[in-house]
């Protein structure tokens, strides 16, 4: 089996998103695509899987030139992809999702895909509830789902972009070996990540993309740097971070119970001062999701109060929370944070909360086009959401954060980003640490946590079983605890 990408061309306006690129991959290798965010990866992978039509160009497997009109035209040819943003259902059940574009028309055999997503979930270490909806899951779990479903499908080219973000280190070495597996087994992957050390653990070899053309590639290992130059025409080196100025309390946890289907939480308590960044460490599912939707308003409380400032949020709503100064980012750019088919203007619009009764479109442009330059967004005033990169649209959410906080609760605020979006990022967020906002942030990065983090609050099966001194913590104490060593 040989894939083929041949002369690929896409252009959004006057953006062009893949310039010419042509690659061939052998059955059974493992390839990495690296490049800065908007360097055009997730375009050519969706061309390659059908979710969008290249302007000129073409793709074969096995010298047959592949008709990819659709999705569906691509898992039937073979060619299968996890996005970023998983695309699931969020009504429906995990089943329900798992059976998504099967075989069989009116006649789905609902037991036989209750046991083939047994026996996958078996295979790379997930579990699932058949019955539980997809809404629960968080998002390294659905993207669990989704490679799975893939697999049921019948891909040969599987095709993964950052499919790492929000799963433990256990769930990526299994993952990882699974892949090695099925790469032994003829299977074609195509591992897109921005996380160098990744790529050089799974692939054999890397190509390298930079606006929107291929600007080379390296067998591995290689060293790093030879990489990171590659991406971004230059080394980039993390900016030094200022120590903090912690102030009085602004936000105070006391004694809270929360709880939803699959889990609960007793007696959390903390407190956080202003300018202080908390972060929240764990394996996928130990409550810290569930804490941050209750102090930005979206979940109940079971029990217990918290208060921001002088004001007690308990029993108060998202928007009261708004108007309090909370501000939530949520990991789920597309599904939560953005809406989908509206443009940046009209982003712009919404998050001012105004309620004139007519608009002044012009003059919404132009604001538009000043946070654009100003955040560095690739895009124009009338681009949608949907079709900017995943770091763009970290951009223009933070773009649309008000200002004056007192708190900012965060989810994977890096997901996908690479490192020079994701150093971008934390410089804009310490900024607002300076003026005072508290800071409670979750992430499955421990360099991120380690790297960002006054203090880490470590969370398993649903308790808090350590608050540490980032400074006096390293890795492999913070790995151990969230693995569960030590939460006696």
């Amino acid at each position: 089996m040989q894939l083929e990408l041949r002369e690929i061309h896409k252009h959004f306006g006057r953006v062009r998103a893949n310039d010419g690129i042509s690659m061939t991959i052998e059955a059974g290798e493992l390839r990495g695509l690296l490049g800065e965010n908007g360097a055009g990866k997730s375009t050519l992978m969706k061309v390659l899987s059908g979710f969008i039509e290249a302007d000129s160009g073409e793709v074969a497997l096995d010298g047959e030139v592949l008709d990819l009109a659709s999705p569906r035209d691509a898992i039937e040819a073979g060619v299968g992809m996890l996005h970023q943003d998983p695309l699931v259902f969020l009504p429906f059940s995990v089943i329900d999702n798992f059976m998504l574009g099967s075989p069989g028309g009116a006649t789905l055999d609902r037991d036989a895909a209750e046991q083939a997503l047994a026996e996958l979930s078996e295979r790379f270490g997930f579990s699932f509830d058949p019955d539980a909806p997809v809404r629960s899951l968080t998002v390294g779990e659905r993207q669990q789902l989704e490679i799975i479903r893939l697999l049921w499908l019948g891909a040969r080219v599987l095709i993964l972009d950052e499919p790492t973000t929000g799963i433990s280190a256990t769930q990526r070495d299994q993952l990882f070996a699974t892949l090695k597996t099925l790469a032994a087994e003829g299977m074609i992957v195509i591992f897109v990540s921005h996380k160098l050390e990744e790529v050089e653990a799974l692939c054999d070899r890397v190509t390298v993309m930079r606006l929107g053309k291929l600007v080379g590639g390296a067998e591995l290992p290689c060293p790093p740097e030879q990489l990171v130059e590659m991406m971004f025409g230059k080394v980039v080196s993390p900016a030094e971070r200022a120590p903090a100025r912690i102030g009085g309390e602004a936000l105070t946890i006391d004694r809270v119970t929360l709880s939803d289907r699959l889990l609960s939480t007793a007696d959390l308590s903390l407190s956080v001062g202003t300018g202080e960044v908390v972060g929240l460490a764990g394996l996928e599912g130990s409550g810290q999701r569930l804490l941050l939707r209750s102090l930005a308003g979206l979940h109940p409380l079971d029990s217990g109060t918290i208060r921001v400032g002088d004001v007690e949020t308990s029993s108060l709503g998202y928007r009261a929370h708004l108007d309090a100064g909370i501000h939530f980012l949520p990991a789920g750019r597309l599904e939560e944070g953005l809406v989908r088919g509206l443009t940046i203007t009209e982003h712009f619009l919404l998050a001012g909360r105004r309620m004139d009764f007519f608009i002044d479109w012009d003059q919404a442009r132009d604001r538009a086009a000043a946070f654009i330059e100003e955040f560095s967004i690739k895009g124009t005033p009338e681009s949608t959401a949907e079709s900017l990169s995943g770091g763009n649209q970290q951009r223009l959410l933070l773009a649309m954060m008000p200002a004056g906080l007192r708190l900012l609760l965060m989810e994977h605020p890096t997901r996908g980003l690479d490192i020079e979006s994701a150093d971008w990022v934390w410089t804009r967020l310490l900024e607002r640490r300076e003026e005072g906002t508290a800071i409670v942030f979750a992430s499955a990065d421990l360099d991120e946590l380690l790297r960002y983090s006054d203090r880490i609050m470590v969370f398993f099966s649903g308790r808090v079983i350590r608050v540490l001194d980032a400074r006096a913590t390293d890795g492999e104490q913070l790995g151990h605890l969230i693995g569960g060593r030590d939460a006696a």
